[in-house]
């Protein structure tokens, strides 16, 4: 089958389960993806301005509104709305310093980055918590926002700031190219790319014919493993289970030397780096959970997110913004002989041999289903915290090599990722090779888990990988 021209008639439609699953996480605070860029060249705002009208015009899911009809509970997109929308906030730089000011008094902010302080920030403005109330007032939500940030030093902060429905990472990270391209254009010269949609349509409707079937007797099966299961996994310490959340974020980084033999021990294995990482994280979480007397393993939970696009039928580009991603859960027990690719390559070849038996289509109900039903009821989960597993992980690594566009308007540093202190895993690791260096946003929610806590989980995590790299003799020389 051809990759054919979708109908898009209409403009409207009514959202599929991922997509309302995902208005539902939002709205708690789990799922607002934001993309801060620093750059050290004064933004040109009218080129800014005309880069964020391209992309809307080339991508019909940036000029969308959500809109939920309370009489029906019926939750839709309105595409292409009468008043197309870009707003576009530019903070001076008072305002900036006393925004910064007032966030880096918080404690632990004091030590970040403007970069970093922003980002949080920006995770945290749910313009999404109240879809009823305010979509009816407004008409309908709008799903993207962006704003500049003026830092003193000459130096500003871009951030884009977009709903999970319309934009999974892999939507983020080709949004993030195209911006890119187009503010690397001559004002003189021509569009940089050409990646005009053909349409807009949720993930169910794309499964390929058959791959998705279960029979009820499956479903229930399996929704009650998944269920029985998660209440036998081991979580992360809990810090705060009462006080309000949002969400923090971290990095961890790897020079150029530790980042390529950390890949080149995954290849020697036929693993990704999401496995390597999951692996050290589980490694890295056992030491505080595990009583001197006891030898006991523990089971985590380990989530997989990946892309399903070139799995779909008929196939998408990277260039399709929306929501195509899936998940695969599984629970792993860890015991504290394991060594780093033991368990790494036991961990990916799992989560790979449920991808082959097509259960990131299969279980796409159950999970979405499982995880409304936790978003609803929260006793349900340990100490009322949403956490559905130890750690998420990406499929797939985003790889990135500096362009000349980037340079042309002062790119400095960015950090891109998604907020997870509704429902979701205890961290959430955000990966990243650019210019050959590791470099990885992992984003928990707070106070649940405390920055500190999340360092030291961190710092083991690092020491595991640099160990596994160490001990590891086919790697060498």
């Amino acid at each position: 089958m051809g990759d054919a021209p979708r109908k898009f008639e209409n403009n409207t439609r009514l959202l599929g389960g991922t997509e309302q699953n995902w208005c539902k996480a939002v709205a708690v605070g789990t799922g607002i993806t934001t993309l801060a860029l620093q750059i050290s060249k004064e933004p040109d705002i009218p080129k800014f301005k005309k880069a964020l009208q391209k992309l809307q015009n080339d991508h019909p899911n940036l000029n969308t509104m959500l809109h939920k009809n309370t009489s029906t509970g019926t939750t839709c997109f309105i595409i292409n709305p009468p008043i197309p929308h870009l707003r576009l906030n530019i903070m001076s730089q008072s305002k900036t310093t006393e925004l910064l000011q007032t966030l880096m008094s918080q404690g632990s902010n004091a030590s970040m980055s403007p970069l970093h302080v922003i980002l949080e920030h920006e995770l945290n403005i749910n313009e999404w918590s109240d879809i009823s109330s305010r979509s009816l007032s407004m008409g309908g939500l709008h799903l993207w926002f962006a704003n500049v940030y003026t830092l003193p030093d000459k130096k500003w902060v871009l951030v884009l700031r977009l709903h999970a429905g319309i934009c999974d990472r892999t939507t983020a990270v080709s949004l993030l190219k195209e911006l890119k391209e187009a503010m690397g254009e001559k004002l003189e010269g021509g569009a940089a790319g050409h990646y005009k949609e053909k349409g807009n349509v949720g993930i169910e409707e794309l499964i390929p014919i058959g791959k998705a079937k279960k029979t009820l007797w499956a479903h229930g099966k399996d929704m009650l493993s998944y269920s029985v299961n998660s209440l036998r996994l081991t979580n992360l310490k809990f810090k705060d289970v009462k006080s309000p959340r949002y969400s923090e974020v971290l990095r961890l980084k790897m020079n150029a030397h530790e980042t390529h033999m950390l890949l080149a021990g995954c290849k020697l294995r036929g693993i990704k780096l999401s496995g390597a990482l999951a692996a050290a994280t589980l490694l890295a979480a056992y030491p505080s959970k595990r009583r001197p007397s006891s030898n006991h393993g523990k089971k985590y939970g380990v989530v997989f997110l990946n892309d399903c696009r070139s799995y779909l039928q008929p196939a998408l580009s990277i260039h399709e913004f929306g929501f195509y991603h899936s998940t695969i859960s599984n629970s792993h027990e860890v015991k504290g002989e394991e060594t780093l690719w033991d368990l790494a390559t036991k961990i990916y070849m799992t989560f790979e041999n449920s991808k082959n038996n097509n259960k990131h289509f299969t279980d796409m109900a159950d999970l979405n289903f499982l995880m409304t039903k936790a978003i609803e009821n929260p006793s349900l989960t340990p100490s009322s915290s949403l956490r559905t597993s130890l750690v998420s992980v990406f499929e797939d690594p985003v790889i990135e090599t500096s362009s000349d566009a980037e340079r042309e308007f002062g790119l400095d540093d960015y950090i891109g990722c998604a907020s997870a202190h509704g429902v979701g895993p205890s961290i959430a690791l955000f990966d990243t090779v650019r210019d050959g260096l590791f470099d990885c946003a992992c984003v928990y929610p707070a106070p649940l888990h405390s920055r500190q806590q999340i360092q030291e989980l961190l710092d083991s995590m690092k020491f595991h990988l640099l160990e596994g790299i160490k001990m590891d003799e086919k790697l060498q020389i």
